[in-house]
């Protein structure tokens, strides 16, 4: 069976880092890229780098800006075969207590909520398309665990993710897959480069992942030292079950389907 290859794709936060370096690789196979960012010289320079680029400014906290922004994808694309909701910044550092309120909600409104604009805008055109198709979220190696100390709002946006991403896969038909990105430690411009620069290459972190785009997988992976993480916090789970888990037969997809049954 042959790759899938999007014959269109809408990228925010695609004026650099992750965006960009996976826009350049669609566009080597043939992908008309739109590349959606905040509005100013860094956005066209990018789009400049990709012949036939568009570029689309884009607040994606803005719910009315993420409307326009796949009213003109579709006017300009025709079709939008693959949207990656990338768009994040880094978020605030401190004790919880400590984070400013407002500012711990305005990171949620880009982290968390720039993705929930960019599902609710788009998955609706693109179920009309009756396409195969692929919407992807990026989330973190933090939306697994807590890769760093004092980061709660980045790693609670993150978290929030998942379950937003895993909940949309069951409200769209089989043509419209739905996935997530889980980025390890890569090398971009969403903290300080003092530190990032200690992680992977971004071009080499898109080249992993690639194929697996194209492949439409649910989670999209990289670094596999993520797995220590998984395993230590899923095994104090499964141990507290074991310990402490009460036998019945209450799952809740079980007695759902029973019920249908009845």
């Amino acid at each position: 069976m042959s790759e899938w290859v999007p014959a269109t794709a809408v990228i925010t936060g695609g004026a650099s880092g992750i965006g960009l370096a996976i826009a350049q690789r669609l566009a080597a196979l043939g992908t008309r890229v739109m590349l959606a960012d905040l509005p100013g010289a860094k956005l066209e320079a990018a789009a400049a780098t990709i012949q036939g680029a568009l570029a689309q400014p884009c607040d994606v906290s803005v719910p009315a800006q993420v409307d326009a922004l796949a009213e003109a994808a579709f006017d300009r694309l025709g079709t939008v075969e693959l949207l990656l909701n990338n768009a994040g910044v880094g978020g605030p550092r401190g004790k919880l207590w400590e984070i400013d309120l407002d500012e711990a909600r305005r990171h949620f409104d880009i982290n968390f909520w720039g993705a929930w604009h960019g599902c609710r805008a788009f998955a609706p055109r693109m179920i009309a398309q009756n396409l195969p198709s692929a919407l992807y979220n990026t989330g973190s190696e933090n939306s697994l665990f807590c890769a760093m100390p004092h980061a709660a709002a980045y790693i609670a946006a993150k978290h929030a993710l998942v379950g937003m991403t895993e909940s949309l896969r069951e409200d769209l038909p089989d043509t419209v897959h739905v996935g997530l990105i889980i980025p390890g430690w890569v090398f971009t411009p969403l903290g300080d480069p003092r530190v990032m620069r200690h992680g992977m290459d971004v071009g080499e972190y898109a080249d992993a992942v690639f194929p697996q785009l194209l492949a439409r997988r649910r989670f999209v992976v990289s670094h596999r030292s993520n797995v220590k993480r998984i395993d230590e916090r899923m095994g104090e789970l499964r141990e507290s079950y074991a310990q402490f888990g009460v036998d019945d037969d209450m799952d809740v997809r079980d007695v759902i389907a029973r019920l249908k049954g009845a």
